[in-house]
């Protein structure tokens, strides 16, 4: 007997379903939006950050940096399915989808405020850049900075729960303190910025 008459005789799902083929999609629950719009504008650049991190982890050489890139990958996503939720949820709604809550505020507050106290004073701004992972990082701080602005946005026409917003913000700087981690411990000094060009 192969695999194959094993198999219970099942087709998979498609690869596309072409119904997104006029510019629209569909949120949790089924409500179907365009594509530009505000909430799909969103939770598309948390789920770009999403991608970013998981990009950074590929590069970062401290076992930290790669542990709260994995934490902060699967928070990401609770948040991107609540983004992806309308602010009205249908008959057809799942009950019960995994929220933002305040733990996991705390737990980015508290992680982002260890890793500043074992860092350098910083006296000047700095340039984005260093190692590979630390690199990343800096861009994946860009990245969240987007999305929070998206998020905001979004919140100016539709109701948006403040504790994402406090995460999405709060995003951002972890990843600025977890580039300046990686940097220092693998010994690579940071570029200060003089305010002024070479060429001056």
């Amino acid at each position: 007997m192969t695999i194959s008459d094993r198999t219970p005789n099942r087709r998979k799902p498609p690869a596309f379903t072409k119904t997104g083929d006029a510019g629209e999609t569909g949120l949790v629950g089924g409500k179907r939006v365009r594509k530009s719009s505000a909430r799909v504008r969103s939770y598309g650049e948390v789920d770009e950050l999403n991608s970013v991190l998981g990009l950074a982890a590929e590069f970062v050489k401290t076992a930290r940096a790669k542990k709260i890139l994995q934490d902060l990958q699967r928070d990401l996503f609770v948040l991107g399915s609540e983004l992806a939720s309308p602010t009205q949820p249908t008959e057809s709604s799942p009950r019960n989808l995994p929220k933002v809550t305040s733990s996991m505020l705390t737990k980015l507050e508290l992680e982002t405020e260890k890793l500043h106290n074992e860092l350098p004073l910083l006296r000047n701004f700095i340039l984005p850049g260093g190692t590979k992972g630390a690199s990343l990082l800096h861009y994946a701080r860009a990245v969240a900075r987007r999305a929070e602005r998206e998020t905001v946005a979004l919140s100016e026409i539709e109701t948006v729960p403040p504790l994402e917003l406090k995460y999405l913000n709060r995003v951002s700087s972890l990843l600025f303190e977890l580039a300046r981690f990686e940097n220092y411990k693998l010994k690579r000094p940071e570029e200060i910025w003089s305010g002024r060009s070479q060429s001056q």
